[in-house]
């Protein structure tokens, strides 16, 4: 396989991925201190990322690109 179409078909995975999981949410965990100073707990905090579609339909578009483009240059 040609670097192009190894690329290409990581693009068209990743769009693919990217098209079927809207969000990804990951926790963070710090220690907080209580107010009298000497009590600590840990807290986690949810933070969600948001996957745009576009930004799927792009990564498939360009892997197409890249496929047709090894196409060309082998035929």
């Amino acid at each position: 396989m040609r670097p192009y179409s190894i690329g290409g078909v990581i693009l068209i995975v990743l769009g693919v991925v990217a098209l079927s999981i809207r969000s990804v949410t990951y926790f963070s965990h710090e220690q907080q201190v209580g107010p009298l100073g000497f009590f600590a707990w840990d807290v986690s905090q949810p933070h969600t990322l948001f996957i745009n579609p576009l930004a799927g339909l792009v990564a498939i578009g360009l892997g197409i690109g890249l496929l047709a483009m090894s196409r060309k240059a082998t035929g």
